[in-house]
């Protein structure tokens, strides 16, 4: 079909307006108009190149037990070199990372990152910053932290920010060195708030999809703030690497333990003497209770802080200091964080009565550090077994009514600055060393001075109510 005169004016029209806004479009600056997708790029640059400062990575050296029975070395000690992740917490030197990142360790490094920023035109490629020698300065086995001293001030350290805060969905950045490639940093977003993984246990951990693989456990995991909102420790996986199931410690856990530890080289775990338990639907219909969601006491130990204040079994706890009480675990966490000596505001709800008590806190009583404020390091130290020991006296027997002797000496914790050994635990009682009983810190220093160079060191212990042998290895 032919076409108008007047059409082909039109387009030859707009070919010259197209090929004229060609020209200049390749004269002019190109310039990038901002949107939501860069803004997030720079913000997480600007984000990962400071926080990561204030990431380290942990190298732990020690021995471990040899299992291997087809190679013949059954129950030999084979050294160990392990890797880690940790957090500068403050700028005098404290760092944060998990127990397990430094068990066995019997020397502690730490590697800093580099803090330079990298100019425009120099190499990618980073100088190594220093490797320092740290020391232990607290072990909480039960919420696997650890807290970590290096000689070292003026050093950029991470904020805590508060884990009650965080919300499905928000994005978190986890740092750390996985596999030992230092300063990786990954994202995803909190995938649950607050995971328990075993019945009964008061840990509760925040569940993130942020990549977490082997050397990131102690690694910090931040908010869109550059705060500290978890400690990473564990993944579930059957791949051996990351399946996006990861598991960080909330901060408010890790505050609550970093604090003490720093203030007396141990945790306190606080209870009321109760036992408490999740309210079910059919637990409601068989004991007729008001609601069918809660907390019910369902035993208030004799002669405890509970009974002493008024509470009684099949009270529904309503809240604890103001915050409303949903489940069981939230009442025991919540309780075993506060300092011992407080006294607690708990609302229950009795038939249609509520009713408000004080209830003071008090140290759990199979807590196996609670040995450890009768010590004066100066005095109490067993410096080649690394602990802190308490002679088995009146008191001590009160405390441990069970005991199958009346003397030895209860290792109360581990000594300052000593490696983190799995071999003594916090109240184990000593019975012996090889043949010749112990009776008091002093007899089993004078029992450890007096042994030959490579000689056999096996203690007599008792753990948990039962004897058994231990073959230690003593500087």
């Amino acid at each position: 079909m032919p076409t108008h005169p007047a059409t082909r004016v039109l387009i030859v029209a707009l070919s010259l307006s197209l090929s004229a806004s060609a020209q200049t479009a390749e004269k002019a600056p190109e310039t990038k108009q901002p949107d939501a997708l860069h803004d997030l790029s720079i913000a997480l640059q600007s984000l990962s190149q400071r926080a990561g400062q204030a990431v380290v990575e942990i190298f732990s050296t020690g021995f471990v037990l040899n299992n291997d029975e087809d190679s013949g070395n059954a129950a030999l000690l084979s050294r160990q070199r392990s890797t880690g992740s940790g957090a500068i917490i403050s700028p005098d030197g404290y760092i944060v990372t998990n127990a397990h990142v430094v068990k066995g360790g019997r020397r502690i490094q730490v590697q800093l990152a580099n803090a330079t920023e990298r100019q425009a035109g120099h190499s990618v490629l980073r100088p190594m910053a220093a490797k320092l020698d740290a020391k232990i300065v607290g072990v909480d086995r039960d919420s696997d932290l650890a807290v970590l001293k290096i000689d070292r001030t003026g050093l950029p350290f991470l904020p805590f920010g508060d884990s009650e805060e965080l919300r499905q969905g928000q994005l978190v950045l986890a740092f750390g060195n996985p596999l030992g490639l230092a300063n990786s940093v990954t994202m995803g977003i909190v995938s649950s708030m607050a995971r328990q993984l075993k019945p009964e246990d008061p840990m509760i951990y925040i569940q993130t999809d942020a990549p977490i693989n082997p050397g990131n456990s102690g690694g910090p995991l931040l908010d869109a703030d550059g705060r500290i909102v978890g400690i990473n420790t564990f993944i579930l996986t059957q791949s051996g690497g990351s399946e996006g199931i990861g598991f960080a410690i909330p901060s408010n856990i890790v505050q609550s333990v970093v604090r003490q530890i720093r203030k007396s080289g141990h945790v306190h775990r606080g209870q009321i003497g109760v036992y408490a338990q999740t309210i079910t639907s059919s637990l409601a219909a068989g004991l007729g209770l008001a609601r069918d969601w809660g907390v019910v006491l369902a035993d208030v130990e004799p002669d405890g802080p509970a009974d002493a204040a008024g509470l009684k079994v099949g009270d529904i706890v309503l809240s604890l200091n103001g915050r409303t009480m949903e489940n069981a675990r939230q009442l025991q966490v919540n309780l075993y964080r506060r300092p011992l000596g407080e006294k607690v505001r708990i609302e229950v709800l009795r038939g249609d009565q509520k009713i408000t008590y004080e209830v003071e806190v008090i140290e759990r009583d199979d807590d196996p550090l609670r040995f450890a404020d009768l010590v004066k390091p100066e005095e109490n130290v067993i410096a080649r077994l690394g602990i802190l020991g308490v002679d088995i006296n009146q008191k001590i027997v009160q405390m441990l009514p069970d005991l199958r002797k009346k003397y030895g000496v209860v290792v109360a914790a581990r000594a300052p600055g000593s490696a983190y050994s799995t071999e003594l635990d916090p109240g184990d009682v000593i019975y012996a060393l090889n043949t010749e009983p112990v009776t008091s810190v002093a007899a089993l220093r004078a029992a450890l001075d007096k042994l030959k160079p490579a000689g056999p060191v096996i203690l007599q212990i008792e753990r948990d109510g039962r004897l058994q042998f231990l073959d230690m290895e003593v500087e």
